[in-house]
């Protein structure tokens, strides 16, 4: 069996993908090649933001179109939240957040005889985490590992929760054994992802935390570097900070949820902090982790936010001084608490808003980078175009140097310019 993967939303996302990458070549079957006919399209969706919704039913619908032949598989949460239109839309087999086993297993009964199937999970009464082969998308140099599953915080603007249901924890030492063994497969890169990997170990007995299992897991795979995924303000203290610059291979880079650099806007999205505390998290990290990188999520244009709110989102970002910045007009999504609230604003003021801060934040990356020059960076090379290896260094930032067969490598690089949003250099 032929397939193609088609793969929308977070890194969660990717990990489902690359696990289930896995599993089908584990029983004998090929990803399709430029030209063949595919036996079988998988489109993991998602359903974070309408626009994301949006996006899966384009990418369903286009699919379908270009594999009339192949039997169509979606999962993710889009079609947990949204099943009997993934059928409407040609989907011969649906299955939500949960089961990629079953859904490989559905997939191959389907291209044998078809017959298709729908398989929702219950996201509310998943109590154990669906442990799947750790591991990188085909052709990556990273490997991810998925920590962490489901979220309780209810922002007002999230649909995830209904999709994803209660926090569920891989085990420490399932963790740990699992990094291990993908150092030894020869990754020199772990990205620890999850929904809200905050929350981690909640419901494991004894309540081990994030910094308990990155311990665990740096311990056990000391010649990976580890990326942490996006981690809420909250769990960054004093202790939290100093137990992940102990464990010596911590990635420079921390990417904080912020979403609104207002404390009134911050409290209509039901965020469990204030711009103060954001403010004191990226503080100690900066102490514990100098020249880090950070990068953030931001929802311009929320209901309800005022033009001194925008203005003040905006003085924030330029305080801060992130390196990057994920910038989204607020987009409505059906079922959530926010799709309902009054002071709905039209999409010529989002999208100026989203322009006003994006300049902001090109400001702040610029000068980032630029900081950069003269400092030495360890960088993970990924690929290759005449003679011009490029990777990424510890703090998330693109750097280019000349080499040869650099690829999965890490090495020292002289930073010695800015090259547009790269920097280039000279391997030491």
């Amino acid at each position: 069996m032929r397939y193609i993967i088609y793969t929308l939303g977070c890194k969660v996302n990717q990990y489902e993908t690359q696990a289930m990458e896995t599993l089908l070549r584990e029983h004998g079957h090929k990803a399709c090649r430029e030209g063949e006919s595919a036996d079988a399209v998988i489109v993991n969706t998602c359903a974070v933001t309408a626009e994301a919704g949006r996006k899966s039913r384009r990418a369903i619908n286009r699919l379908r179109e270009e594999n009339p032949n192949a039997v169509v598989a979606v999962s993710g949460c889009y079609s947990q939240l949204s099943p009997d239109t993934a059928q409407e839309l040609g989907a011969d087999i649906v299955y939500g957040t949960a089961d990629r086993v079953k859904l490989v297993e559905a997939i191959e009964k389907a291209v044998a005889t078809g017959e298709g199937e729908r398989s929702l999970d219950k996201p509310f009464e998943r109590r154990v985490f669906e442990e799947l082969p750790a591991g990188a998308v085909s052709g990556h140099t990273r490997a991810l590992l998925k920590i962490q599953d489901g979220c309780v915080n209810f922002c007002s603007y999230c649909i995830i929760p209904y999709t994803r249901g209660r926090v569920r924890s891989l085990p420490v030492e399932t963790a740990a054994k699992q990094a291990a063994e993908l150092e030894a497969a020869g990754y020199r890169e772990l990205v620890i992802t999850g929904i809200e990997i905050a929350s981690y170990g909640v419901d494991l007995e004894g309540k081990p935390d994030l910094a308990d299992v990155i311990s665990a897991v740096a311990k056990a795979a000391p010649g990976l570097r580890l990326r942490l995924g996006s981690i809420e303000p909250s769990i960054i203290t004093e202790d939290f900070c100093r137990r992940l610059a102990e464990c010596g291979n911590v990635c420079r880079h921390f990417h904080l949820s912020l979403q609104s650099g207002c404390d009134a806007t911050l409290k209509a999205m039901n965020r469990k902090y204030d711009t103060a505390r954001f403010f004191e998290s990226v503080e100690l990290l900066r102490r514990y982790f100098p020249g880090c990188g950070l990068t953030c999520d931001l929802i311009v244009g929320f209901p309800g936010e005022t033009e001194e709110h925008h203005l003040e989102t905006l003085a924030f970002l330029e305080k801060v001084g992130f390196s990057d910045a994920h910038i989204f007009p607020y987009s409505r999504r059906p079922g959530t608490p926010a799709d309902k609230m009054d002071g709905q604003l039209d999409r010529a003021t989002k999208a100026r808003r989203a322009k006003q801060a994006a300049s902001v934040a090109e400001r702040t990356r610029r000068a980032y980078l630029e900081s950069a020059v003269g400092k030495t960076l360890p960088v993970l090379f990924e690929t290759e175009e005449n003679g011009l290896w490029q990777g990424h260094s510890d703090t998330y930032v693109l750097v280019r140097a000349e080499g040869e067969k650099l690829r999965g490598t890490v090495k020292s690089v002289e930073i010695t310019d800015v090259s547009g949003e790269i920097l280039a250099g000279k391997i030491i």
